[in-house]
């Protein structure tokens, strides 16, 4: 239900958005038609990340136990609970993305990864990387972690776990339909939150104006 008001509200504040429904591993061909604001839902594989998983991911890289090229990466702390001898996702919700400004576009250059999601902006060092390589950053709402959990189907690996607890692990998930994602920064550069920002500056002006005169 939350999730459905949440769709609704974006599509009456972006008439034009259009909504997709995309399996992973993408290809750079169907990034390049999303366009900041329209609606995502994400199937197939995406894996868990923060700041100090990126680090170890990079330093890593040749050597990790899958592919990350075409997956969308998440950012987010999941919680999780044994249920008979395989993990499971009990709550997973998106953790605030500028934490991984600093390291993003090298890691959208060197892992091939063609989404990112998340919660806020980002900054232009992530915009640079969407452009240039062909990926997006989307959001997903905030408050509804538990809702989110039921798009996990199954864990298929964590790493790190040992090393940096289970919030800060690389979870390799396979979900079905996640979402609703807000595209926020498209393959193009276009930055919904700037240009938001950008319009209520416009309209504040404007409305000065109208009461100096």
């Amino acid at each position: 239900m939350q999730a459905q008001k949440v769709k609704s509200r974006c599509v009456k504040i972006f008439p034009l958005a259009r909504e997709y429904k995309l399996e992973t591993p993408l290809e750079k061909e169907e990034v390049t038609k999303l366009r900041a604001g329209d609606i995502v839902y994400i199937s197939g594989e995406v894996f868990t990340s923060r700041d100090r998983t990126q680090k170890l991911i990079l330093a890593n890289r040749n050597r990790l136990p899958f592919s990350l090229r075409g997956l969308i990466e998440f950012h987010a702390g999941p919680i999780v609970r044994r249920k008979d001898s395989e993990w499971e996702v009990v709550s997973i919700g998106p953790t605030t993305s500028f934490r991984m400004e600093n390291n993003e576009y090298e890691f959208i250059r060197e892992t091939g990864i063609t989404g990112i999601i998340g919660k806020g902006g980002m900054g232009s060092r992530t915009m640079e990387a969407c452009r240039e390589f062909k990926a997006f950053y989307g959001v997903l709402p905030g408050g509804a972690a538990a809702l989110i959990a039921k798009s996990v189907k199954r864990i298929i690996g964590v790493y790190w776990l040992e090393e940096l607890g289970a919030p800060e692990a690389m979870w390799h998930l396979e979900v079905k339909e996640l979402g609703p994602i807000t595209i926020v920064i498209d393959a193009f550069g276009n930055d919904l939150y700037e240009d938001l920002r950008r319009r209520v500056g416009e309209n504040l002006s404007r409305v000065l104006k109208s009461l100096e005169d």
